[in-house]
């Protein structure tokens, strides 16, 4: 299942409605109508959505309806928003306007740096992994980091920067994935 990801000011806006939309610039995104995502916004699991449409236009060609749907009063209001969260913003940028159906809304706050372990605590899966499961040395590696570290940021500082936080989801998830097939953990939400 695929993410959409939103600043934690859109949460409330996404829950009651009225942002059915987002746009973003740049590349357009991989997704397609009928496509079903988990909406997140500061840093929780909101809920899920299914894709109504995807449309490709440039910044200048966004209306009042675009920013109607993603949350604005007007146009102008929109890309000011866009303005604080992309660096470089003119009439021409490349811009795709998703609209999405809030189909799902969690009865419960869950982070989503949980969501991808099924609602199981990280820690608990590497204490499991170390326990019960023959890793590669380099995953065993990564997770004793976890472990040691306490935290995803601290070790991905310690592995060079934040941008290696995926090298360690990626050992946790492999490890979860293992210990789930063996019946040692299973999904929590």
């Amino acid at each position: 299942m695929r993410h959409l990801e939103f600043d934690g000011r859109y949460a409330e806006p996404i829950l009651s409605g009225r942002k059915r939309a987002t746009v973003r610039l740049g590349r357009r995104p991989n997704l397609e109508e009928g496509d079903e995502v988990l909406i997140h916004s500061g840093g929780y699991a909101l809920g899920r959505a299914v894709i109504e449409r995807v449309e490709s236009k440039t910044v200048g060609e966004l209306t009042d309806e675009d920013a109607v749907l993603d949350g604005f009063s007007s146009r102008e209001e929109l890309i000011n928003a866009l303005k604080t969260h992309y660096k470089y913003v003119n009439d021409d940028s490349p811009a795709h306007v998703i609209v999405f159906r809030l189909v799902e809304r969690f009865d419960r706050p869950v982070m989503s740096s949980d969501y991808a372990y099924e609602g199981n605590n990280p820690i608990e899966i590497a204490e499991m992994a170390l326990k019960h499961l023959d890793l590669s040395e380099e995953d065993r590696k990564l997770i004793e980091l976890f472990l040691k570290s306490g935290s995803l940021r601290k070790a991905a500082r310690r592995l060079g920067g934040m941008n290696k936080r995926y090298l360690i989801r990626d050992a946790l998830r492999r490890a979860y994935e293992e210990l789930k097939r063996r019946g040692l953990m299973g999904p929590k939400l």
